[in-house]
């Protein structure tokens, strides 16, 4: 018997619901919908639903709108079947029953280490703090980056902090006693040993990250893993990933010759060599750079976040790690696996065309203003008219809002950010922040409750 799908919606967007389920193709189940009696889909609440939806529920399941705030847990327990949040669009419902209904981007396998690079100019409570913003963004190792011919007379304090606060703690410096002395501090790892300074590692019992004894000179590389192997040493591997135009093609053939080579090795790729240096959105060059990670199972990065543009990035290596290691799981290419990395265009940006705005407008029978984009540019209408623009101050004569000025700034706001949107060819919708992926943080909210109603929806508060 197939599944049966039961879709709560509202008046307005009941005609695209139908058509867009209408066109699912061998979607695995048979549909069904209910109009809950609001004018707009998102504003439907949990009370509505209890008070509203006819029992017993004739269905395996039920799908809310995607802005609705509800309690699914208390809606699946009242019904006595699962009630679930679909997306956000309707013209989304087909990748939501797609591959993107099951995504889990919970797992990986890579570690990142985030450098503090000039820890040794930082006080204990400073890089404490650095510390903590780094994991919250996704750092499994806080790198201590010594700072040439700079003491670092509280390098073991700080590391002695750090490991006290539960963190996993290295130290990179090309200077051995820096390195002697992080390591007999408790560090977890060492940056950047050689096969000359090896008997560190030996020493204090850290894990070193070897590196070639002279740049680009893999084979003295090799020669430091057999004497690691040797000596029992669990060591990671690091061929240096080099910037373009300085070796960077050359430096990526190393990694695979490594892997080649030694198939089992732990290796570490440190990708600020790009990320800092290439005048370039970080979070493309991260998912680049990690997909080669993936192919070639490097399970180690070092990420450095110095310069303004690269301010996320320990968040895009993070989101990128995920990505890349569902699609490998998959055998599948990394697309359809979130926006995190897909920052300042979206793929879809326009959900719904000219015309289907158009016919919504014509059904819209009240004064309150709704804005949509398209890839003609910028909607807003309401009962008494459509205007549509490429730029949002031309809309403002034609809106009739010259003795109402909290809502002309409201609708000021919100019809810039839909131009913004439209001309980066982002997805855009009214009342919504625009989805910078990773590139921000998102805010959290409490979607079993409906959101405080804003200006343009005051005038259907009292729907319902």
């Amino acid at each position: 018997m197939s599944e049966h799908i039961l879709f709560l919606t509202g008046h307005l967007a009941r005609p695209r619901l139908e058509k867009v389920l209408a066109n699912l193709k061998d979607a695995g189940f048979t549909w069904s919908i209910f109009d809950v009696g609001v004018k707009v889909a998102a504003l439907m609440t949990e009370a509505i639903i209890l008070r509203r939806l006819p029992r017993p529920v004739e269905a395996s399941r039920v799908v809310l709108p995607g802005r609705c705030r509800a309690d699914l847990g208390r809606l699946s327990a009242e019904f006595g079947l699962p009630f679930e949040r679909g997306p956000e669009e309707l013209k989304d419902l087909p990748a939501y029953f797609g591959k993107a209904r099951g995504l889990d981007l919970s797992r990986h396998d890579m570690r990142i280490f985030a450098e503090i690079v000039d820890a040794s100019a930082l006080s204990v409570d400073t890089i404490l703090a650095r510390a903590g913003a780094m994991r919250q963004a996704g750092a499994d190792v806080i790198d201590l980056g010594c700072l040439p011919d700079t003491p670092f007379p509280h390098l073991e304090d700080a590391v002695g902090a750090l490991k006290g606060a539960g963190f996993q703690v290295s130290v990179d410096s090309a200077a051995t006693d820096e390195l002697t002395r992080g390591g007999r501090a408790g560090a977890h790892f060492l940056l950047s040993l050689a096969e000359k300074t090896l008997d560190i590692a030996d020493e204090t019992g850290a894990v070193p990250v070897l590196i070639p004894a002279e740049p680009g000179d893999l084979p003295s590389l090799l020669r430091a893993a057999a004497a690691a192997e040797r000596r029992g040493i669990a060591a990671i591997l690091d061929p240096v990933l080099d910037p373009i135009h300085f070796g960077f093609m050359a430096s990526l053939e190393r990694y695979a010759a490594l892997r080649r080579e030694l198939p089992a090795a732990e290796i570490l790729m440190g990708t600020g060599n790009l990320t800092e240096l290439t005048d370039a959105d970080s979070g493309g060059v991260t998912a680049s750079l990690l997909g080669i990670c993936s192919e070639l199972r490097i399970r180690n990065v070092l990420v450095v976040q110095v310069s303004p543009h690269t301010r996320r990035t320990v968040q895009e290596h993070d989101a990128a790690r995920r990505m890349m290691f569902a699609a490998r799981e998959d055998s599948s290419i990394p697309k359809d696996y979130g926006g995190a990395l897909v920052q300042l265009h979206d793929r879809k940006p326009f959900p719904n065309t000219p015309e289907e705005i158009a016919a919504l407008a014509r059904a819209v029978k009240d004064l309150n203003f709704r804005i949509e984009t398209a890839e003609d540019g910028i909607h807003v209408y309401n009962r008494a008219g459509h205007h549509v623009a490429q730029d949002a101050f031309s809309l403002f004569p034609k809106l009739g809002l010259t003795t109402d000025a909290p809502h002309a700034f409201y609708l000021g706001a919100e019809l810039m950010k839909a131009e913004i949107a439209w001309r980066l060819g982002k997805r855009y919708a009214q009342d919504e922040p625009l989805d910078w992926g990773s590139a921000v943080d998102r805010r959290q909210e409490d979607l079993t409750r409906l959101r405080a109603v804003g200006h343009t929806l005051r005038g259907f508060a009292a729907e319902g």
